[in-house]
């Protein structure tokens, strides 16, 4: 098991260091000019020896391969550059966005795996039946209804019932506990809604699977009690897949808020990968693609220690 978790670390440095070489060459090539945008993107007019001057500042006037080494030779050392659009540290920026992205993350995860494991069990158990049939409806609305536009209606009914809005500012968990919780459990509800309709047909489907197996029949044949051969026997077999995607979509969450963080007022890193992008600041949508691909990397790692831990018959070696 040692061994694995080893080589299954060492491999991680490759795949990442892929992920940069892809991600700055394919930035270069991509039509615009940062400084043009930075520049000139009032409409006003800038005399070409300060756009080349502020060229030579950012260093886009050295060949792109010195670009390249010294921008890995700074990731080696923890060291993301600064913002080629605030002049702020790279790792500053991501700092103040990070904690509330991965705090909705989580709490969307939570209410997900909260909804999604008991529904999705009783709606195996009670296949087609008005329960299935029910907890199916759900599940399909969740999938229907965009999170954003959910996340709309919440608002709404929120100022129209209890004159609640958006809070201008976020305010940190360990800060004040209550008003954190109430800024952000909306917009971990109309996220969760959705995360816990896709794991909530997964884990129908799984369990749905695992109850046809022999050693199901077995159990039965036995007279060993339905309330035990479900969670005894079925759920930790259904749980491979479930687990694969609760933690792929936990993964996807960190940086895909775009549309539900511009909706709920919130500046976490889904929001800033759009700036980033549209203002071409280079050095930081590198650094958030790597904080992306790090995450997915780290997560999908965790998955596979979890099946040996879910299925006794799995083993590393």
């Amino acid at each position: 098991m040692l061994r694995y978790i080893i080589q299954r670390i060492l491999l991680m440095i490759p795949t990442l260091l892929g992920v940069a070489i892809l991600v700055f060459f394919l930035l270069r090539i991509m039509p615009g000019d940062i400084v043009e945008v930075m520049l000139l993107g009032e409409g006003g007019a800038v005399p070409q020896h300060v756009i080349e001057a502020e060229r030579v500042r950012l260093g886009l006037d050295q060949p792109i391969y010195v670009q390249f080494f010294k921008w890995m030779a700074g990731v080696a050392q923890g060291n993301f550059g600064y913002s080629m659009w605030t002049g702020k540290p790279v790792a500053y920026e991501i700092g103040i966005r990070f904690e509330l992205s991965l705090q909705v993350a989580v709490m969307a995860t939570v209410l997900a795996v909260l909804i999604a494991l008991p529904l999705g069990t009783m709606s195996a158990i009670f296949k087609d039946t008005w329960i299935d049939y029910t907890v199916r409806i759900v599940s399909i609305a969740g999938l229907a209804i965009p999170s954003f536009w959910l996340g709309m209606i919440i608002i709404l009914l929120l100022l129209t019932y209890f004159s609640w809005h958006p809070p201008l500012t976020f305010t940190p968990l360990f800060e004040n506990p209550a008003a954190n919780l109430s800024q952000l459990i909306w917009p971990a509800l109309a996220v969760g809604y959705r995360y816990s309709a896709v794991a909530t047909r997964m884990t129908r489907s799984s369990i749905l699977e695992v109850l046809q197996e022999d050693y199901i029949r077995t159990a039965r044949a036995k007279g060993v009690l339905e309330r035990l051969v479900v969670s005894r026997h079925a759920m930790r077999n259904a749980m491979l897949p479930v687990v694969t995607v609760i933690g792929l979509e936990f993964a996807f969450l960190i940086g895909g808020l775009v549309v539900t963080e511009q909706v709920f007022n919130l500046n976490g890193i889904g929001k800033l990968f759009v700036q980033a992008t549209t203002r071409g600041d280079y050095t930081m949508v590198q650094a958030l693609v790597l904080l992306v691909a790090t995450f997915f990397i780290v997560v999908n790692f965790l998955i596979d220690l979890m099946y040996a831990a879910l299925d006794p018959r799995i083993r590393y070696r």
